[in-house]
């Protein structure tokens, strides 16, 4: 059964998501992205530096005594239209904290201004700046939620393509991977999901590709080949209309031979790891992440 905070963090979702309708205008969609941000609490002992990296914007979030040789790559959601690195500073900040060393929170630009590619192109150009500053990429893993669930991976295989040495790992948390919403929980999950629903994805889908093939794998790695990628450590809610984009990529990455672990969360939401500091199951969600890939970049 889920938490009483947990029930709570529904009903403030509710009131976000009776915010967005098709018809909300884009600045004001934008606007609204910070009630989302609103779920996490303060982490304690975290500072936060805007920084420039290799011309991409995006923030360091430090914790306390962590270590500066190994880096978490973070990649927002919002469906490629919305989201922000300042939305994601307290987010990020847990993460330092959990996992003990620094994250590269990236504000990579947004559709409809600036359509795929431009995402994929502004992390990729992140990690590569990483490497430039003799970050070792077994060192470096890289993570994201719901659209930047989607551009973690994609951000692999942009990597693959570009002949640059992979990350150590990589942690998508409720991916959104196909943009054409084929998944069977679009349907029989459409009635738990207080935030994600058809209509709004196909919106978002829209503006993102700008007439472009939705099935695109640099913009939908549900049609990807995976071979060669690094281990993925993939996190979703069990109430999620996009559970079936987490189970397929887990599916599609270890047929390719990917080490890939899945985990389930009974009665989440989307992107519940937003509340850590006010649910417990977020709490649960971000320690294990952190036990999973701290040995993957060497942190004891």
């Amino acid at each position: 059964m889920a938490s009483e905070q947990a029930e709570a963090i529904k009903e403030h979702l509710r009131h976000f998501a009776g915010s967005i309708d098709p018809s909300t205008e884009l600045t004001e969609l934008r606007a609204i992205y910070e009630e989302f941000a609103a779920l996490t609490a303060d982490p304690e002992g975290v500072t936060w530096t805007e920084v420039d990296a290799g011309g991409v914007p995006a923030v360091w979030a430090d914790r306390s005594g962590g270590a500066h040789d190994r880096v978490l790559q973070y990649v927002h959601g919002g469906g490629y239209v919305m989201g922000a690195a300042e939305y994601y500073r307290k987010l990020t900040g847990h993460l330092a904290n959990a996992v003990g060393c620094r994250v590269l929170n990236v504000d990579y630009r947004l559709a409809p201004e600036h359509p795929h590619p431009a995402p994929v192109d502004d992390s990729t150009t992140a990690y590569r700046w990483l490497l430039e500053r003799g970050i070792e990429p077994g060192h470096i893993a890289i993570a994201g939620d719901s659209a930047g669930g989607g551009l973690t991976v994609t951000t692999l295989l942009n990597i693959r393509a570009a002949g640059l040495p992979m990350p150590a790992a990589a942690m998508p948390l409720s991916p959104w991977i196909d943009l054409e919403g084929t998944g069977d929980s679009m349907i029989t999950r459409a009635d738990r999901d207080i935030l994600v629903h058809a209509d709004q994805l196909k919106g978002m889908a829209d503006a993102f590709l700008q007439g472009q093939d939705p099935r695109d794998p640099l913009a939908a790695p549900l049609h990807a080949d995976l071979t060669g990628l690094c281990a993925l450590y993939i996190q979703v809610g069990d109430d999620e209309s996009l559970l079936d984009d987490s189970v397929r990529l887990a599916e599609r990455a270890r047929q390719a031979g990917v080490e890939c672990r899945l985990d389930v969360f009974h009665e989440m939401q989307h992107v519940f790891q937003m509340a850590a500091g006010n649910m417990p199951e977020a709490d649960e969600a971000i320690g294990r992440l952190a036990d999973w890939v701290r040995p993957q970049l060497g942190l004891t």
